[in-house]
């Protein structure tokens, strides 16, 4: 679909306020998400599972934190369905007030001293609930933006809602920042609530922002056919096996590297170290920060010379940076460990994540790419992200050291930068190309 400042000529949503919508809405839900990781790495251990070893208690506290991606999956087939039956732009409002919903309930649950053990089952349950809510997030926000977009500007349009993620970040830890602040008892005792209930007044303004854009270019026209697939979650392993392993072989060290810099550094640093969590809070803030710019210049990039250089140098730089990375926080200077965090994410991390978003929905026809775009995304959420800071925690362990996980990250580059290169085949180009020979003979008639 043309589009001439900014604006569809057919009178849709101007193509800038559905990147906006997308990135707005998307941060907000990242949030919500990074705010369970940050209390997973410094509160839950003592509140909700006391009596456990040090380890153990941190392991327990990472497994909460892992099951809300296993309930990726099944959020991604169950919007990722509706998202291909009745449109994008539903699901997108349904997922952020679920997420806001479970955010608030957080932080308004007692821990395991007012009510023993139903403490950590709700926290497992409300954390199954945000994994649901983002499991349908990602897919429908990425193709508003990408479906929006002309193809000369698909990677950096579909950048945007992947601004999300550092956004998110930037949020989580510059409020956890401010409530950490608090003295520790205080802090402890209801200070690391505030994150929690402040989501709430984020969810309104999210709610209202994506309630106010149109539906797709692409859906509509696949409404307007009558071509809408009956199953597309069964369509999609059916026509597509094949770009669904390599979609989520793509994304996997990715997710992984994002999960060990932004979530495990946290548990290294002071676990480790013995440096204050204060120390990586302000290095993430300022890395994410620094991302939020990095991440849509790397799709511009694509934009130039395609996706693939793009992935591949990120999926590099991450494997090389792996071991540096640890040897850095070693240091236990302030400016270094920044510096790691910096080189971490928004170079490394933003090369790969900023690009995926256009790349992956090439993958997918129209009529299944809600349903192929978020299964692909989340399986590798499952893969990676769900199991990276314990499995960290593990080969930590095992050798005193940091060397078997930057090796657990080197290997999973690898596979990205293996299945970056044997994806080739994108019906997404092919259904365009017919979409707009279609649309010039209704032109020229």
């Amino acid at each position: 679909m043309e589009q001439v400042g900014g604006e569809d000529i057919g009178g849709r949503t101007p193509v800038r306020q559905v990147i906006g919508a997308s990135f707005i809405g998307t941060a907000l839900e990242w949030y919500d998400y990074f705010i369970y990781g940050t209390a997973a790495a410094l509160v839950f251990p003592e509140l909700y599972f006391p009596g456990f070893s040090e380890l153990s208690a941190t392991l327990a506290s990472f497994a909460t934190f892992g099951v809300g991606f296993f309930a990726r999956p099944v959020g991604a087939v169950v919007f990722g369905h509706y998202g291909d039956r009745i449109g994008r732009k539903a699901m997108l409002v349904a997922t952020l007030l679920i997420m806001g919903v479970a955010t608030f309930l957080i932080g308004v649950l007692p821990t395991y001293g007012s009510i023993g053990i139903l403490a950590p089952i709700a926290l497992v349950v409300l954390r199954l609930l945000q994994g649901f809510a983002v499991g349908g997030e990602w897919g429908g926000a990425v193709l508003m933006a990408v479906e929006y977009s002309t193809r000369e500007r698909r990677g950096f349009h579909g950048s945007w809602p992947q601004m999300g993620a550092p956004a998110g970040l930037v949020l989580s830890t510059g409020v956890f920042a401010i409530f950490s602040a608090l003295p520790e008892e205080q802090f402890m005792v209801w200070g690391w609530r505030g994150p929690f209930l402040l989501s709430v007044v984020l969810v309104v303004v999210g709610l209202f922002i994506r309630a106010r854009i149109a539906e797709t270019p692409v859906f509509s026209r696949v409404r307007e056919t009558d071509t809408e697939a009956g199953m597309p979650i069964v369509d999609v392993f059916r026509t597509y096996p094949r770009n669904v392993v390599l979609a989520t072989g793509v994304r996997i060290s990715i997710d992984v590297a994002y999960y060990i810099f932004a979530v495990y550094s946290l548990t290294y640093v002071t676990e480790q170290l013995g440096l204050p969590s204060s120390t990586v809070l302000l290095g993430l803030f300022i890395a994410a920060t620094i991302e939020l710019f990095t991440m849509p210049a790397y799709g511009a990039l694509s934009d130039r010379v395609g996706p693939r250089p793009v992935l591949i140098g990120g999926a590099v730089f991450l494997g090389l940076f792996a071991l540096p990375f640890f040897w850095m926080l070693n240091t236990q200077v302030n400016m270094v460990i920044w510096l790691a965090l910096i080189l971490g994410l928004s170079v490394g991390h933003a090369a790969g994540y900023g690009p995926l978003a256009s790349f992956i929905a090439r993958l997918f026809g129209a009529r299944v790419r809600y349903s192929g775009t978020s299964i692909s995304y989340q399986l590798a959420g499952v893969l990676g992200g769900a199991l990276a800071p314990s499995i960290a925690v593990l080969l930590y362990a095992a050798i005193a050291g940091p060397e078997l996980i930057a090796v657990y990250m080197a290997a999973l580059c690898l596979l990205t930068v293996v299945c970056v290169y044997l994806a080739s085949n994108f019906p997404g180009d092919a259904e365009e190309e017919e979409q707009l020979v279609a649309e010039r003979q209704e032109t020229t008639i």
